[in-house]
């Protein structure tokens, strides 16, 4: 069995992937609304490590078809070490249908066109990007390390080499001073990327707003929930996408939108008025829920060591 090095994350849809720890921690680290691996310093695990863990889970090489590399941004890896580990992979798990990772621009900006053809080949069909924002003073202020540019070039390549990619907006990250500019920015670089993916998350503060307000260069104003759904329907209008799965239903957002672009825009959008043409009678999640659902959606490493042993005895019977 493998011993994860704790805290671990993964997307809700790899909650059926095996998960194998290629680094630990994230390689950025320094985004002052990001507070899932402040307890880890980066470092990127020693290949026999990585090869023991994959090894270990052999006896079930049937089982698996999707395979999830962890921790941050294991896309950081050098073209050579990636190559290996997705070798070995293959190797072990011969029904795999699919590798992923979250990944940064710069991983992807670090490779070759021919090198990301070469990943994706190997089964590395798609990437976890943290966009955040559009805006490039905005994300200035929350310290992302990337702009408009450097993020629509890279994430372009990556679609390009044929790797797909579920990205992600961060719902009031600006707060009041910059709600507007962040939804028409983070719209346009949208627009220019086409994902196959994309959702909203809404800004949460794990360690208080302080702690968040102090991280942030400027001054930041919090919005309240219809503010909140207001700038996401500026976002939603903007958006001009050719074919993309779109989800808003993480434990963070107050309002639960499902969706495909551009088939059910008019229909999410509709949805969104409702709400702001009659705040008092609007179905949203409850705070209570809200608080309920992301403790529970990061889920403590035990309980979820627990729930692979029962599947691999039940397996096994």
């Amino acid at each position: 069995m493998i011993n994860y090095h704790e805290p671990l994350f993964r997307p809700p849809s790899e909650a059926h992937s095996l998960i194998i720890q290629a680094t630990l921690g994230c390689a950025w680290n320094k985004c002052a609304f990001c507070e899932m691996y402040s307890s880890k310093q980066f470092r990127a695990r020693n290949e026999e490590d990585i090869f023991t863990d994959i090894e270990s889970m052999s006896p079930y090489s049937n089982h698996y078809r999707k395979v999830f590399l962890a921790d941050g941004n294991a896309m950081v890896l050098s073209f050579e070490r990636l190559s290996r580990i997705l070798d070995k992979l293959n190797e072990t798990f011969p029904r795999l249908t699919r590798i992923s990772a979250y990944a940064i621009a710069k991983d992807i900006e670090a490779k070759t066109d021919e090198e990301l053809q070469a990943l994706a080949a190997k089964g590395l069909k798609l990437l976890y990007v943290g966009i955040e924002s559009g805006d490039d003073e905005l994300l200035g202020r929350i310290n992302k390390g990337e702009n408009f540019n450097s993020t629509s070039k890279a994430l372009q390549r990556a679609r390009k080499a044929g790797i797909k990619l579920s990205v992600m907006i961060l719902n009031g990250l600006g707060g009041k001073n910059y709600s507007h500019q962040h939804a028409i920015n983070s719209a346009k670089v949208i627009n220019e990327i086409q994902p196959e993916f994309l959702s909203t998350l809404v800004l949460s503060y794990p360690y208080g707003e302080e702690h968040f307000i102090k991280k942030f260069d400027g001054e930041f104003i919090p919005l309240n929930t219809i503010e909140l759904i207001a700038e996401l329907k500026v976002f939603i209008e903007k958006l001009e996408l050719s074919q993309t799965v779109f989800r808003s239903d993480h434990a963070s957002n107050y309002l639960v939108l499902r969706g495909n672009f551009p088939r059910d825009k008019e229909e999410m959008l509709s949805r969104i008025n409702r709400v702001l043409d009659d705040p008092a009678n609007a179905k949203l999640r409850p705070e209570w829920m809200r608080g309920y659902r992301i403790k529970t959606y990061f889920i403590t490493i035990k309980f979820f060591l627990f729930l692979i042993r029962f599947q691999f005895f039940m397996f096994m019977d």
